[in-house]
């Protein structure tokens, strides 16, 4: 008996379909952008087309309108988005919106499933999700923006957000605030809908970053706000997921988050190491091709290997979330890689094109800047890795062995 790395044949189907979709449209739709076209009509035409041919909220449930795919053929559908900025978008399932889709759709009541999460299905608003503070920071327990009732079927909320992602571009805000500072630190906050504008909830800047960002940065929601909650105003039927539930509710959609990164990732690795190739086997120095050269087949042999890691990776995880199994340890483990594999592979290839990488003339660039971002949000490596090895000391001292740390249930 054998290990079966055989994809299934519906889930090849349906790559095979979002490869073709991302090549024939989202990439020239990049173009257009580029040569000056309204954004707002561009995006609007590209998922009409997607929802004519069935490419829409991939992962979501049928019965809710979505292709109804799996982990597998979710992971494989998002590897091919990532090879296009337009890609995600273009089929309603981009960050940080799908995550918190399948939030509502887990916690969410009736009425705010109707008046909230079918917007949201249908593509006509978007949300962002307000939790990191800047003396939290990756401690979603320590967060101070506080939720107190005021007797008249509200709460009132008040503190700073930092780095809420895709708030300039938001129509709907989940909120995460303290509601009972005396219970455990992991009960404490609660997480509350709330409708974009409010007065209460004021975007103070969209931060700078170090990141390089198209003209169409803001609209796309590649923007990381910094919000003033005060005296914020939310109805109790706006409550998500019931008092205390905020962490917990938070790591469920995080989870989803980190491996969407990931999944992204793989195909801008990709797309870099495609470039780098090109690059190379066109260039050449001294009377050889780059292609010829033993250092540089050495580099691009390392990118193969990290991205050869990489799938295998989320592969395992997919398979893992398919049969319900316990991924939390791999998906620490895979989101450090992811992060840190894109960023190795982008810079080879960044270092194999020289001064042209290093322009503007190339993706390469741009991609730099904000790939670094990887290795912070969804918490950063460090915090990881800091689970990550502190249950290999607990799976030692329940088994003997840190193997069912480390993959060894593989075996």
């Amino acid at each position: 008996m054998s290990i079966d790395f055989e994809i299934p044949e519906d889930a090849k189907a349906v790559r095979q379909k979002v490869r073709q979709w991302v090549q024939d449209e989202c990439k020239p739709a990049e173009q257009r952008l580029k040569d000056g076209a309204d954004f707002k009509a561009t995006l609007a035409e590209l998922r009409a087309k997607a929802r004519a041919q069935g490419l829409w909220n991939p992962f979501v449930p049928v019965e809710y309108g979505g292709m109804g795919l799996g982990p597998l053929a979710n992971a494989l559908v998002q590897m091919e988005l990532g090879d296009s900025h337009l890609g995600a978008l273009s089929m309603n399932t981009q960050g940080p919106d799908d995550a918190t889709i399948m939030t509502l759709m887990s916690y969410g009541t009736d009425y705010q499933k109707e008046k909230y999460l079918k917007p949201l299905l249908n593509g006509e608003k978007r949300i962002c999700y307000s939790m990191t503070e800047k003396a939290a920071g990756a401690d979603a327990t320590g967060m101070k923006t506080t939720a107190v009732k005021d007797g008249k079927g509200n709460y009132v909320l008040n503190g700073e957000k930092w780095f809420s992602s895709a708030a300039s571009a938001a129509d709907i805000a989940l909120v995460m605030a303290l509601t009972n500072p005396e219970a455990s630190r992991r009960n404490r906050h609660s997480t509350f809908i709330v409708e974009l504008p409010n007065p209460g909830y004021q975007i103070l800047r969209d931060i700078e970053t170090m990141a390089v960002h198209g003209p169409f940065a803001r609209e796309m929601g590649h923007g990381h706000c910094e919000v003033l909650i005060d005296n914020l105003v939310v109805p109790e039927a706006n409550l998500l997921g019931g008092e205390g539930n905020g962490f917990n509710m938070g790591q469920h959609r995080l989870a989803y988050g980190r491996l969407r990164h990931g999944m992204h990732n793989v195909a801008m690795a990709q797309r870099a190491l495609d470039l780098a190739t090109a690059h190379v086997i066109k260039r050449e120095t001294f009377g050889q091709r780059l292609a010829d050269r033993q250092g540089v087949q050495w580099m691009l042999a390392d990118c193969a290997a990290e991205l050869y890691k990489a799938r295998l990776m989320l592969l395992h995880i997919a398979y893992k979330a398919e049969k319900g199994l316990d991924l939390r340890q791999e998906n620490s483990i895979a989101k450090v890689f992811l992060a840190n594999m894109v960023h190795k592979v982008v810079d080879t290839s960044l270092q194999l094109h020289g001064a042209l990488g290093f322009s503007l003339d190339t993706p390469l660039a741009a991609w730099y800047t904000s790939i670094r971002m990887q290795r912070l949000v969804d918490g950063p490596d460090e915090v990881h890795r800091w689970i990550t090895g502190r249950n290999v000391i607990k799976a030692y001292e329940e088994h003997g062995t840190s193997a069912s740390a480390a993959g060894g249930d593989l075996l």
